[in-house]
């Protein structure tokens, strides 16, 4: 049942608008067919009348003409008018052929040409006062926007991205530029006009326009990059450096595709170091999380704090986060509270270690979906603090599991890491035991026998995520800034990477897909990290994109691998080929699934080794269950 909205006096008067435009064409349609002669078809019109007003009025509301805000109508709306002007005319058509002239008339008494009339001037009536006041708002808007020292801008993108930012300027979500031109890669939009603003060129032109302006004293402050001028072909990282190098300030407007508001932000390195993102289907994750309760362990870390963004922006109803450091819980819970979210966000200070604190938490919260984010990551770190890794990693990992199913949970969704294939490190290891603890939980409730729909446990692998904690890029940009000298580890050192956003977004598609009714026999996910990346030519371009040369600015050193590393990060062990699952950027593996009653035995063994800081026997235990452990060490 449709839910009528809170109607408010604007409402009224926007209905009483569209009253006397109804009467006013209908009169005037009268007026003009029968050229001023109406007297004796007055008295009935005028009985009519009233009641026609009143139909009209709840066929505007129908199509929503009583609810649009002036200000923004747009195409939409103006089919809108077209749709109630041709129901009003079809209307009128019905009454005067079956009820007027058979039976009170006896002769047509609108006809034809009345109601073509009608129509026309019923749309005109609709749509002017509309449009003009549009117009007043766009013209008002536009003044406010050269008066409040807006700085003269060059926009760099295709027409279509360029006429978003431009809809956003208009209506002032866009502040302080006022855009002079646009540089498209695309020769379609050459000497076209995008919302009154002029095609300039290409992106090879962009010196030569700034140098046109300055000639006619119109100095150009500002270049706005659109997600287009991201594409290989614009050759982002050329509009940046010369942009720079001319003195310009250089933004960019994000992509809007996940629902962001238009909005101005600084030109990140990151931006330039991408492959094309997976186009990722919204609302299947919406579908997958509206309305539904949700926790997000680690939920103050990298990965955590986005899924926690990316669940509240889809419609979960209630979210949990857990997080063992206050500061970061504190900021995490502000920013989402900030952000104007509608769902119920709690935080709580908690350690996964902590089984009891996680099974108690869990279970009063009664969570639909659990994103398991929390874990200990940094490989030489744990090289060096290995047991704690095993207690985190591990025993949090388990307890997290055992919470989520005797909570009633639907899901839990692990992240897992590349590192765990093959794994040659203590980080890579855990993450594998985890992975396998999560997948023997997952058969074992997928076999049991009352074929009721059951908890599903899902991991999913990627590696280097872009401005995470303890990313590469943030301490290249920190060593840069210092003046060098860049550290990279060696020479042939190569990595996967991929943002934030996308990693999360699939993390949670994944979630989607592990859930479909017909429970895929599937539970570790690889994210699709396209091509991999040279560290040290990422360190290099990272240095140019600076305005510095490697080499003569800014030194380059190597630092010798350090301890737990790998040249080459790989995506599939040998025993476990990719499988597709029909899902962009998302593939499935099928490693090694040991049963519940080894993990256990397992466990227990390093319980007691850890009690009593037995290495050797940890090292040992998981030998035994990751027999791959090793075996493609650098």
């Amino acid at each position: 049942m449709m839910r009528l909205p809170n109607l408010t006096s604007r409402n009224a008067l926007i209905a009483a608008h569209d009253a006397l435009a109804t009467a006013a064409a209908l009169l005037g349609s009268f007026y003009l067919r029968f050229e001023g002669n109406i007297a004796d078809r007055l008295p009935l019109l005028l009985n009519i009348l009233p009641y026609f007003i009143v139909f009209s009025v709840l066929v505007c509301y129908f199509f929503h003409l009583t609810t649009t805000k002036w200000r923004f109508i747009s195409l939409p709306d103006a089919l809108n008018i077209l749709r109630t002007a041709t129901v009003l005319a079809l209307t009128l058509l019905v009454l005067d052929y079956i009820f007027v002239a058979p039976n009170v008339q006896g002769a047509f008494f609108f006809g034809k040409v009345t109601i073509i009339l009608f129509w026309f001037l019923e749309v005109s009536f609709l749509a002017a006062s509309r449009f003009a006041y549009r117009y007043f708002r766009y013209t008002r808007v536009r003044r406010h926007a050269r008066a409040e020292d807006a700085a003269p801008t060059l926009l760099v993108g295709r027409a279509a991205d360029a006429e978003i930012l431009l809809r956003g300027i208009e209506s002032g979500a866009v502040k302080r530029i006022w855009p002079v031109g646009l540089l498209s890669p695309s020769p379609a939009d050459r000497g076209q006009l995008i919302r009154n603003i002029p095609v300039l060129g290409g992106i090879d032109d962009l010196e030569d326009v700034i140098a046109d302006f300055s000639k006619r004293n119109k100095q150009i402050a500002r270049v706005v990059m659109t997600p287009s001028a991201f594409d290989p072909e614009a050759r982002p990282e050329s509009v940046l450096m010369r942009s720079r190098r001319l003195g310009l300030i250089v933004s960019r407007l994000p992509t809007l595709e996940s629902g962001d508001l238009p909005r101005l932000t600084s030109v990140a390195v990151e931006d330039l170091l991408l492959r094309p993102s997976e186009k990722i289907d919204y609302a299947r994750l919406e579908a997958l999380v509206k309305d539904k309760a949700v926790i997000v362990t680690g939920g103050g870390g990298s990965i955590g704090s986005e899924i926690c963004a990316r669940v509240v922006t889809f419609g979960a109803a209630r979210l949990l986060v857990i997080e063992n450091s206050e500061p970061a819980l504190y900021a995490i819970t502000e920013a989402l509270t900030a952000s104007g979210a509608s769902a119920s966000i709690e935080g709580r200070v908690a350690d996964i270690r902590d089984r009891d604190r996680i099974l108690r938490l869990m279970n009063e919260f009664r969570p639909d979906i659990v994103f398991h984010a929390a874990a200990l990551k940094h490989v030489p770190i744990l090289e060096r603090d290995w047991s704690e890794g095993v207690k985190t990693n591990i025993f949090g990992t388990v307890n997290v599991a055992d919470a989520a199913l005797a909570s009633g949970a639907g899901s839990m969704v692990m992240i897992s890491t590349d590192k765990a294939i093959e794994p040659v490190s203590m980080l890579g290891l855990t993450k594998r035991f985890a992975e396998m603890y999560c997948q023997a939980l997952d058969h074992d409730l997928a076999a049991m026998p009352d074929g009721r729909p059951s908890m599903r446990l899902i991991s999913v692998r990627f590696g280097n995520v872009l401005a995470s904690n303890g990313s590469v890029v943030p301490k290249f940009k920190a060593q840069i800034e210092a003046g060098g000298p860049v550290t990279v580890t060696h020479p042939d050192m190569v990595r996967y990477f991929m943002t934030i956003r996308e990693a999360c977004d699939l993390v949670i598609t994944a979630a989607a897909h592990a859930l479909s009714p017909q429970r895929p026999d599937v539970s570790v996910y690889v994210l699709n990290m396209g091509q991999p990346v040279k560290i040290v030519e990422l360190a290099e371009r990272m240095i140019r994109l600076s305005g510095l040369q490697p080499g003569h600015d800014i030194d380059i050193v190597f630092t010798g691998m350090r301890p737990g590393e790998r040249l080459n990060e790989i995506l599939f062990a040998h025993e476990e080929p990719p499988l597709q699952i029909g899902v962009a950027g998302i593939m499935a593996a099928k490693p090694n699934e040991p049963p519940m009653q080894s993990m256990r035995k397992w466990i227990a063994a390093l319980q007691q080794a850890i009690v009593r800081d037995d290495r050797s026997t940890i090292k040992a235990v998981l030998k035994d269950a990751v027999p791959e452990f090793g075996s493609n060490a650098a």
